[in-house]
């Protein structure tokens, strides 16, 4: 059975809405039609470039319709589309192309300068694709092909490569995750489909896969979705897989940091219908706009906003439906490798609590030592989702064997989310197992950042913990123990860790202590570390 694949769902909707806009940024639209052409051209150039079956090709870029249109391009040569964090540092960047094998990337103009320096040590990239930013206008490097050449060399026959399509081939979703280094979690994108389409349409989780069920729910233009996250995220990219399979059109910002004005202007010029968000980091900063300025905004066409990734406090979901009381608010509860764990559904007048879900179909609440979590009866388990799920993490048998676990002869993603089963059968959330911190969306692992902190030569040991932030959800704070008889610069240690890793994984606060007080094992406490950077800065 060939299951399902995304290039051939997308040029059936290609084919019934060709003129049908299927992209915006700005002033610019794509149409159905051009947005396959296109991708025929990407796909063709990878293939005469020397790809061969499931070579992995990265998305370098900042939201703009080439990201999902090279996207589409890799799927119809039978490659594998990988994301890549643009606010990733040079070594972060070799890691992941290394670790995932990657043979091109497709890269915006201003990383121009970061590459160069870094080509070197990424051997196995044999083609780089150059996407004019908006924000540059520098040239294309002689070491790289102008993505447009490609692009607009695409013409209506579909590219299919020799070894043809099917639903074992993937898509690879890289994520921080709680391990430290980023790892490539892989997903069929048959699995995929049935997981995400299908909870729209059940048919698509049904045998046999027919494409004329694609056809049947494409009667015309579909619904415009607007995701004010980045694509490479899981929340911005699933989403946008669900529309178009469904003859949807994205809307894409062109402002490249938050920009509420600009958010909630869009909504209105574009009549956007659905809001793709990541919890309090936006909630709070659009609904202070909405609040401030009553009535400035248009916001009828919106019968929706989706979130996922961190929390979103049912008070900023209310607030936000006084401004829309005819939309509803969808959060989430999923992860890169566990999609469909729970949701919530917020209406105006209906309310459920914050980081409180109703349980997937497919998921249950393991206690450590293997028992099912009983509703009412206050024990606690990690989260296991069943169902369609990835194939496991990319060369890593380790991680996979622990993720990825079987319960009662079935097969569960259990990531390390911890709750409690309500009564009612809800589901209360009470965070990750592990130390991870969760940061405006962003998954930062402190090991990482604690190693970081004491290569600084005043540190003698470093701990890293998230405290609460209104913006952010957690902000990342160092504590530090200083060498005796040297002064803790704040500012100094920042700038350190900026210097070696991604901005958002620096601390935005720094705590010192006399003594970290490791346990003779080498252990932290980071409980009560955490507790004492709270009440050190002053916070609740």
């Amino acid at each position: 059975m060939p299951g399902w694949n995304f290039a051939d769902a997308w040029e059936v909707v290609a084919g019934k809405i060709p003129d049908a806009q299927c992209q915006v940024q700005g002033d610019r639209r794509v149409t159905w039609g051009e947005f396959d052409r296109r991708a025929n051209g990407v796909a063709r150039t990878l293939l005469d470039r020397g790809a061969a079956e499931q070579d992995k090709v990265a998305q370098y870029l900042q939201n703009c319709p080439e990201y999902l249109e090279s996207m589409y391009g890799a799927f119809k040569a039978g490659l594998v589309p990988i994301n890549t964090n643009f606010r990733y540092a040079e070594d972060e960047l070799v890691y992941l192309w290394d670790n995932a094998d990657c043979v091109a990337v497709v890269f915006h103009s201003t990383f121009t300068a970061t590459i160069e320096r870094i080509r070197d040590r990424v051997t196995k990239v044999a083609t780089w694709l150059w996407v004019p930013d908006p924000a540059d206008d520098s040239p294309c490097p002689e070491w790289a092909l102008p993505y447009q050449d490609a692009a607009e060399a695409g013409t209506a026959e579909a590219v299919v490569a020799p070894w043809g399509r099917d639903g074992d081939q993937l898509l690879m979703l890289y994520t921080g995750g709680t391990t430290g280094m980023p790892k490539g979690v892989m997903w069929r994108q048959d699995d995929l489909f049935r997981n995400i389409c299908g909870a729209l349409n059940p048919r698509f989780r049904e045998d046999p896969v027919d494409y004329d069920v694609v056809a049947g729910g494409v009667n015309g233009p579909g619904f415009k979705g607007l995701p004010a996250c980045p694509l490479m995220h899981g929340t911005g990219c699933f989403t946008q897989l669900i529309l178009l399979t469904g003859g949807g059109s994205t809307v894409l910002l062109e402002a490249r940091n938050l920009d509420i004005e600009e958010i909630l202007s869009t909504v209105e010029r574009d009549e956007v219908n659905q809001l793709v968000i990541v919890g309090d980091a936006f909630a709070k900063p659009i609904l202070r706009a909405l609040d401030a300025n009553p009535g400035k905004w248009d916001l009828t066409s919106m019968f929706m906003i989706a979130s996922s990734g961190v929390m979103f406090s049912e008070e900023s979901k209310q607030g936000l439906l006084r401004h829309n009381p005819g939309m509803m608010i969808i959060d989430a509860f999923s992860s890169s490798e566990a999609v469909g764990m729970g949701q919530s559904v917020s209406t105006a007048g209906g309310t459920s609590g914050t980081a409180s879900f109703q349980l997937g179909e497919n998921t249950k609440v393991i206690t450590e030592d293997g028992r099912l979590v009983e509703p009412g009866s206050g024990e606690i388990g990690r989260v296991a989702v069943g169902g369609f799920q990835p194939v496991g993490y990319y060369k890593d048998p380790e991680k996979t064997a622990a993720t990825f676990i079987e319960f009662e002869g079935r097969r569960y993603s259990c990531p390390g989310d911890w709750a409690q089963v309500e009564a009612d059968g809800a589901l209360t959330l009470l965070g990750r197992g592990s130390v991870c911190i969760n940061t405006g969306g962003e998954k930062v692992f402190p090991e990482e950042v604690e190693e970081v902190l004491k290569t600084h030569p005043s540190v003698r040991d470093a701990v890293a913990v998230g405290v609460p932030d209104e913006k952010f959800g957690e902000a990342i704070t160092a504590v530090v123990e200083g060498i005796p008889g040297e002064a803790v610069d704040p500012a100094a240690l920042i700038a350190h860790v900026k210097g070696k890793l991604a901005s958002y994984k620096a601390p935005k606060h720094v705590v010192a202590v006399v003594t970290i007080g490791r346990a003779p094992n080498g252990k932290v406490d980071y409980k009560r570390l955490k507790a004492e950077a709270i009440e050190s800065l002053g916070l609740s």
